[in-house]
């Protein structure tokens, strides 16, 4: 493994883009495309705002926790609580259902998550939580061509 961190923060809204800031920076060193870098930032903050929303009922107590790990261009980013778990996996994951419809929710989340993602995996259990994981690899990045120095 070539770096890894982990966060830790309470399940409240505000800290879902403290999430964001931080995989910025820790891919920065990777140079991600816009593109990229735009999925990996919309995984996570699908991931933890499932988990606030879900998991906690937006109780603002629970702690969420993100850790990552960079090997070479590839990113493993794994987002876990320990709130209500997930009753129906199978029909959560399905495009466009929601538990919160009197919330405006779109129940798009899994989907975009796996649509981001290269692997995608959820494990869950009622009572005791839920855990994302996905994988990202990103582009090797490539030198300008036809351009000259003066």
């Amino acid at each position: 493994m070539e770096n890894e961190m982990t966060l830790s923060f309470i399940a409240k809204t505000e800290n879902e883009r403290l999430a964001r800031m931080v995989i910025t920076s820790f891919l920065s060193t990777i140079d991600p495309t816009v593109e990229e870098l735009s999925e990996c930032k919309t995984i996570l903050s699908e991931a933890v705002t499932n988990a606030i929303i879900h998991g906690y009922q937006e109780d603002g107590k629970g702690v969420i926790t993100v850790s990552a790990k960079r090997e070479g261009r590839m990113i493993e980013v794994v987002v876990s609580d320990q709130g209500s778990g997930i009753e129906n996996l199978e029909l959560a994951k399905e495009p466009l259902y929601t538990t919160k419809v009197l919330e405006e929710r779109s129940g798009m989340g899994f989907t975009i998550m796996e649509t981001f993602a290269d692997e995608f995996q959820v494990e869950t259990a009622i009572g005791k939580g839920t855990v994302v994981r996905f994988k990202k690899v990103f582009q090797a990045v490539r030198p300008l061509t036809g351009v000259s120095s003066v």
